[in-house]
């Protein structure tokens, strides 16, 4: 059985139309209250960045729940379920082929796990009209997980758009256009 709890969270992004909240913003999340410790939390994180950093989108889908919520606020994207997650990590890894992305910490308490540590990849043009410059880049991330049933009930994967986009050499700007179009 489920049971619910909340946090607190501080959102860092960026200021934006009404659907982006502005930079430093306290808002409560609604959590689920894992009875799982913080070690089987951590070691199942650890297992999801090893399999998505091989791209293996059959063994992502195996450590989450059928109803997982997949939340990235760089691309404006909150997907629900496992059909809506295939899509994403599949979008993902064709436009980021060669990502991978090590953790440098973690702290976790009943209601959630987070972690910090560093993404590279190599932007990829993938439908976004743009010509990146091929370099691979190294972006710090901001993760928040929370569990159920010995699974990874929701995700929110925090990074800075306009830094990939810098060092992939293209406008954060023309990307922002592609991907949020007049709702910037």
């Amino acid at each position: 059985m489920r049971k619910f709890g909340y946090a607190q969270s501080i959102v860092q992004g960026a200021a934006g139309s009404a659907e982006h909240r502005p930079p430093s913003t306290i808002h409560t999340v609604v959590c689920i209250v894992s009875d799982m410790d913080s070690g089987r939390m951590f070691a199942l994180v650890q297992e999801l960045a090893a399999v998505k950093s091989r791209a293996d989108v059959t063994a992502a889908l195996r450590l989450m729940c059928d109803d997982m919520v997949l939340e990235t606020p760089a691309f404006g994207a909150v997907v629900h379920g496992r059909t809506a997650n295939e899509s994403a990590l599949r979008w993902f890894f064709a436009t980021f082929p060669d990502y991978h992305v090590e953790m440098a910490g973690h702290l976790a308490d009943s209601a959630c796990l987070v972690a910090w540590g560093t993404a590279r990849m190599t932007l990829t043009d993938n439908g976004l009209g743009i010509v990146p410059n091929g370099r691979r880049a190294e972006i710090p991330v901001f993760l928040r997980f929370t569990f159920a049933d010995d699974l990874i009930a929701s995700e929110y994967f925090f990074f800075d758009l306009a830094q990939l986009c810098a060092q992939s050499g293209v406008s954060g700007d023309e990307v922002g256009r592609k991907l949020f179009g007049d709702r910037r």
